[in-house]
């Protein structure tokens, strides 16, 4: 089931059934309702009519003929962590924006390039079953949301080329890789030719996976000769628009462009990444008429790129006003500067209402600012491109059947490793070591930093988990608890008297201190740089150490216990 596929032609009313929140997401069905609409949608876009769209004139404001939402290095992500108001990121919000969509540009197909499933070319073994029921979760809402096609990277061969191929058909979407020799006739293809609006679309997958210091993996030949072989191989299919699904990075993807100038599009996706931290969304550029789009990895943004094909034509005039890059690349800057301000305004309740709505004033001026440029007068005939970025962020909606499905991944996660990581115990201190004494003992003397720790978000800090079913997820619990795996300390399963963030996770393990207070605490006073541990990408997009250590601070607690605060 995909947005596009070869099969048969359906009525021009599925296409509206598919407008309403069939929405991505996990391991699970999403009902009968979910699957006819979906179904119905790949019918009615698979039609093998071979009729080419009617040349038209018509504004900007009609249909674009046919819709490629783009995806660069999603690796693994399904959500953002929930610190901070307003993250980049999260499936149930990209997915709610497509169908919010549909009406508009029912002719559409979403494409991947770059590591799809995993966040990294490797799995630590205690990670490896939670990494793959997220694999999992997140290859059956690639289906719901009908993924077409993707070009993998180096990381999607972590828990093997099996387990690849199993993911890989999971989505629906063909897995594309023309550079890479394969024996096995279900691994994947080099190109696919599929129908969309009316348009034959060929999408072609190239891939460089070999790099010092990973894993052995697939071997895959320079990809020059194998571009002009499927682009060959496409246009013998009858394919009239071609586009390159290239994990090779940005420079190499620019060699492509020389090699194939008959593409119209190369999304890049990175070779591999590794580790949580977010990229920036790279603006778009056109190497003569070919256009090279890159988004955000994990998800951060999600790219559009709109055809309008008119008289038969199909080579495309950039309407997309990609000479003001800069331009817009500095007022989205701006943009999130002040989404972040506001955020935080917002949540420590500090700033006056009539202050932050006049923040607010100045974010929708330089929105529609930047709506402008995205969106510069269409030419007056001749086909021609639309390409924009949306931030994937709350505003764009939550589909209630992905959150369902996330809720199931979490709740099943949560159990498995409950069980699994019952027997594992923080590691024993020695007669000299330092070891976690827990907020309770240190509240025996500091009775005022605990009245004010109280008040503070860290001390909710395990329960913001524990409500959502998280607590035994290896990607939250370490920033939630006190001494994770240390001596003496906490680990998945065994929190008792260290959850949530204590005093010890700043001061260290004050274990003798508690016994002895002639014991000098092992961190006095801790600074700023502390919080960075936690507080990152993708957690935070923007943290600000020394500001934040204020919320910390309270009498008793780093100020005289009369100050008026």
């Amino acid at each position: 089931m995909s947005l596009s596929t070869q099969d048969r032609p359906a009525s021009a009313g599925t296409q509206l059934l598919f407008g309403k929140k069939c929405r991505a997401s996990a391991a699970l069905g999403l009902g009968v309702a979910f699957t006819l609409a979906c179904a119905a949608l790949a019918a009615c876009q698979g039609c093998k009519g071979t009729n080419t769209p009617k040349p038209t004139d018509s504004p900007v404001t009609e249909s674009p003929t046919l819709r490629i939402y783009l995806v660069s290095d999603l690796a693994g992500a399904l959500e953002p962590c929930g610190c901070v108001k307003d993250q980049l990121g999260g499936l149930d919000h990209a997915a709610s924006f497509i169908r919010s969509e549909s009406a508009h540009a029912p002719n559409a197909a979403l494409v991947a390039a770059g590591p799809l499933f995993f966040m990294d070319p490797s799995l630590r073994e205690e990670r490896r079953a939670q990494e793959i029921a997220k694999a999992e979760t997140l290859s059956a809402a690639l289906k719901s949301l009908g993924l077409t096609a993707f070009t993998p990277g180096r990381n999607d061969w972590a828990a093997g080329q099996d387990e690849l191929i199993g993911l890989g058909k999971t989505t629906g979407g063909s897995i594309l890789l023309s550079n890479v020799a394969t024996t096995s006739k279900d691994a994947w293809v080099g190109s696919t030719v599929r129908e969309i609006g009316g348009v034959k679309v060929g999408f072609i997958g190239v891939a460089v996976l070999d790099a010092d210091g990973l894993p052995a993996g697939p071997v895959a030949s320079p990809p020059a000769e194998a571009i002009k072989r499927e682009v060959d191989s496409c246009k013998q299919q009858g394919a009239q628009i071609m586009i390159a699904l290239a994990s090779v990075g940005r420079g190499e993807a620019k060699r492509i462009a020389d090699i194939a100038p008959t593409l119209t599009a190369i999304l890049v996706g990175s070779s591999w990444q590794g580790g949580d931290v977010n990229s920036d969304t790279p603006s778009a550029e056109r190497v003569g008429d070919v256009l090279i789009a890159q988004t955000g990895n994990h998800l951060q943004t999600l790219a559009t790129l709109d055809l309008f094909v008119r008289d038969g034509g199909f080579t495309f005039t950039d309407a997309s006003g990609l000479d003001q890059a800069k331009k817009r690349e500095d007022l989205v800057k701006r943009i999130d500067d002040l989404r972040a301000k506001i955020a935080t305004w917002e949540k420590e309740g500090k700033v006056a209402r009539s202050d932050i709505d006049a923040r607010k004033a100045d974010l929708q001026k330089l929105e529609d600012e930047k709506k402008s440029l995205d969106t510069p007068p269409a030419p007056t005939k001749g086909s021609f491109l639309r390409y924009s970025v949306t931030e994937v962020r709350d505003g764009l909606g939550k589909d209630d059947a992905v959150g369902k499905e996330l809720l199931a991944y979490y709740k099943k996660v949560n159990d498995a490793n409950k069980a699994a990581f019952a027997s594992k115990l923080p590691p024993k201190p020695g007669a000299d070591d330092p070891f976690y004494a827990g907020i309770d003992a240190c509240s025996e003397c500091h009775k005022s930093e605990r009245k004010f720790w109280d008040k503070t978000a860290h001390h909710n800090a395990y329960a913001t988990l524990s409500t959502q079913f998280k607590e035994f997820n290896l990607d939250c619990v370490s920033c939630h608890v006190t001494g994770y795996d240390k001596v003496g300390g906490s680990t998945v399963a065994h929190v008792e008297k260290l959850e949530s963030v204590q005093c010890e996770v700043c001061h260290g393990p004050s274990g003798k201190h508690a016994s002895k207070p002639v014991v000098a605490v092992p961190v006095p006073r801790p600074g700023a740089d502390l919080c960075a541990s936690c507080h990152h990408p993708p957690h935070v997009h923007t943290f600000d150490s020394a500001a934040k250590m204020a919320e910390i601070i309270g009498p008793g607690h780093g100020m005289p216990a009369t100050d008026p605060r």
